[in-house]
């Protein structure tokens, strides 16, 4: 080979390792650094937590349990329909953050929760409504008192009953969004405000390194 041919040969080659390079850096699902994850306000478990056995019920009457927090990432809100502000806005962000998921395989393994905290309000037929307003694919969550509070508690969620003006009650209750591994451990929580860049970009991050 001439040295002009093996300098063209050269050149070819390099040409495509950029290209391929460019194209990986292009469909690489971008991800954050820990630092910048805790600038968005996401906070991971040294070590994720077992949850123990809990029986609730999903807005389709189906029993939601321990499994149902397995093989998928899931992202759990404690809050309640008649909520006027921060569960609204969760909701809305978190269904904005999974209908930008463009990999349908990482779409699939993306699961939203509403568990709510207002089950003497939050009939079946009311939760479904509401939370299918935000996704389809969302679920709602709902149960007695004691298996709520049992299953809040494995969570870091608290919730109480409050005396309001312009009605019977309002409910108190932590606005951290939980995060739940496929293993169905307690791996960490995202603070508020919520927005759906950071619900988004903190899924993308565990999921790559999960």
């Amino acid at each position: 080979m001439s040295p002009i041919a093996r300098t063209v040969s050269l050149c070819g080659v390099f040409i495509v390792l950029v290209l391929g390079l460019l194209l990986h850096s292009k469909l690489r699902t971008p991800t954050l650094s820990a630092d910048q994850l805790r600038e968005q306000g996401v906070f991971l478990l040294p070590r994720p937590r077992d949850i123990a056995p809990f029986s609730l019920t999903d807005d389709l009457g189906n029993t939601f349990d321990n499994k149902n927090l397995k093989g998928r990432w899931t992202f759990v809100f404690f809050g309640f329909t008649h909520c006027p502000d921060i569960c609204p806005v969760t909701l809305s962000e978190m269904a904005k953050a999974y209908a930008s998921i463009e990999d349908e395989k990482l779409k699939q393994d993306f699961q939203g929760v509403l568990v709510t905290v207002d089950p003497e309000r939050d009939t079946q037929a009311i939760l479904n409504a509401y939370v299918s307003a935000f996704s389809q694919d969302f679920v709602g969550v709902l149960g007695e008192r004691d298996p709520l509070a049992t299953f809040a508690s494995q969570v870091n969620a608290a919730f109480a009953k409050m005396p309001a003006q312009d009605q019977e009650y309002t409910m108190d209750h932590t606005g951290n969004l939980i995060i739940i591994n496929p293993m169905g451990h307690y791996h960490g929580f995202i603070k508020l405000p919520h927005n759906a860049q950071t619900i988004r970009m903190t899924y993308q991050t565990l999921a790559a390194q999960f």
